[in-house]
């Protein structure tokens, strides 16, 4: 009996020794795919990490993170709806849901994703996404008050906008500038035109070099 529970233990032992030297391998492999840029391998090996430390491991975060970062929306998504099941709080995890969600066109989800964000954050950058959603599926009164809660909300300041000027150029716009242009845009899409020209003023007043705000305000004028 004592010669069984010996072997029983050792080979426990051997087990967790050999499952262990296994994930160091394949974190070592990881390291070097990460270091000479090979993806495929180095999800490769986080699969492999989380096979062999099974569903709580922290390397799905990884996964989650190397999915996002290649745009794999749909993989990204379901990796990160697995996480949330026992982090259904992790902002920056409900970050990558939202975008993945917009990148895939679903935007219904986005906006349900981003409201959840916004409750953890009070953040205007949030009501500011929720609004340009919202205004992207002709949602106005929606938009316009999302809009609104953004421009009342305090500004961080570390958040920018980047707007396609036109297929050669991109400006980077503060954000309280880019909640200003989008209450514009959604009073134009509401045919409140002097309220839209307000809106563009003020955006063009809190930074006079926003190209778009500046075109809009012409346009309204010369109306």
């Amino acid at each position: 009996m004592k010669n069984f529970i010996y072997i029983a233990t050792f080979l426990i032992t051997f087990v967790a020794v050999s499952q262990s030297t296994t994930v160091a391998f394949e974190k070592s492999k990881l390291t070097l795919a990460k270091k000479y840029s090979d993806q495929s391998s180095a999800i490769s090996s986080i699969y492999n990490i989380i096979a062999l430390e099974g569903p709580t491991s922290t390397y799905l975060d990884t996964l989650a993170v190397m999915y996002f970062n290649s745009r794999k929306n749909i993989s990204c998504f379901l990796v990160i709806e697995d996480i949330l099941k026992s982090k259904p709080n992790d902002q920056r995890l409900l970050e990558m849901k939202a975008i993945s969600l917009e990148s895939m066109g679903a935007l219904e989800k986005a906006i349900e994703t981003y409201q959840t964000i916004l409750k953890l954050s009070n953040s205007n950058y949030h009501a500011y996404k929720i609004s340009g959603l919202q205004l992207a599926l002709n949602k106005f009164d929606e938009a316009y008050a999302s809009a609104k809660k953004a421009d009342q909300l305090t500004d961080s300041g570390k958040y920018e906008v980047t707007f396609q000027v036109n297929k050669n150029y991109n400006q980077k716009v503060k954000l309280k500038p880019a909640i200003a242009y989008l209450l514009g845009m959604i009073e134009v899409a509401m045919k409140k035109n002097e309220d839209a020209k307000l809106s563009f003023e003020r955006a063009v007043s809190l930074f006079p070099d926003f190209v778009l705000a500046k075109s809009k305000l012409t346009t309204l004028e010369a109306q």
